[in-house]
């Protein structure tokens, strides 16, 4: 080989483009990116997470940064991260800014509602260098609720149930429009009652709930003295139907997280309203 091919050969070399490589060192700031991580194989390079990360049970042992609306950065850098993987319905943008500032890599995971989902686990799954996988886990989730929507259309004509879905007992503050929650209620084919209010997660009086009369009432899996809180609410609820028939339902966090385990979310309520059906 004579010089000038030798010389070309590295001079193509040298301006390739770097090939993108999955980053050995990464932060989580917030639960449902964390399980979205482990759910892509890449649990052992995930080197902190935000304090409210308790799935799967081993990221529990991983050191803290923070909350989800109050990371600090000052731990986040002496982390020494690669990457810092962020989302947008959380986490404050002004972290994301300075990390960029300081030249610390970013990925801010964008979905918001239950369709965002599967593109987002793409987004990231390319950002991340592992695409295939991620576009496997993506088609998995759109097959669930692909399957789901058909189930629902096809027993379209009934008359839909009417659901309150509580988010927090005391102030009562319940899933509105815009959630995912309010999507998989949709989806499963159920009336959210609280689906034309002006906020995502408006303020609810018991005097609505009570107007409205909920046929169904679903409340999130709780700490115990939030758990008093929600035992004190369905007491003063006692008239309304759901309570009154005993269609009172506690779901479990994978509802609560937009995240690879948002399909066992989706079938913990359809269970459950398929028990309640007969």
């Amino acid at each position: 080989m004579n010089h000038a091919l030798v010389a070309l050969c590295i001079w193509i070399f040298l301006a390739a483009p770097a090939v993108a490589q999955t980053p050995a060192r990464i932060i989580s700031l917030a639960p449902n990116l964390t399980e979205i991580l482990y759910d892509l194989g890449l649990g052992e390079r995930v080197i902190a997470v935000s304090r409210y990360c308790n799935y799967p049970p081993e990221v529990k042992a991983k050191p803290t940064i923070g909350g989800m609306s109050n990371p600090s950065l000052e731990a986040i850098i002496a982390m020494r991260p690669e990457m810092v993987v962020l989302t947008d319905d959380g986490n404050p943008r002004a972290i994301e800014r300075k990390l960029r500032q300081l030249g610390v890599r970013t990925h801010v995971f964008r979905a918001k509602r239950l369709a965002d989902l599967p593109s987002e686990i793409r987004a990231l799954g390319t950002a991340l260098d592992v695409h295939g996988l991620a576009d496997r886990r993506a088609a998995r989730i759109e097959s669930v609720i692909r399957r789901h929507a058909e189930k629902t259309q096809s027993s379209a004509g009934h008359l839909p149930q009417k659901v309150l879905f509580v988010v927090q007992p005391d102030p009562l503050i319940v899933a509105g429009p815009g959630t995912a929650i309010n999507d998989v209620l949709k989806l499963l084919g159920l009336q959210n009652i609280a689906a034309d209010a002006k906020t995502q997660y408006p303020r609810y009086s018991l005097e609505e709930v009570i107007r409205q009369s909920p046929d169904i009432i679903f409340m999130g899996m709780m700490q115990d003295v939030v758990m008093d809180q929600s035992r004190r609410l369905l007491g003063r609820l006692s008239q309304v139907e759901a309570v009154r028939l005993g269609r009172v339902h506690y779901i479990g966090d994978p509802l609560f997280r937009l995240g690879p385990r948002i399909t066992e979310g989706i079938a913990e309520i359809a269970g459950m309203m398929e028990k309640t059906a007969k």
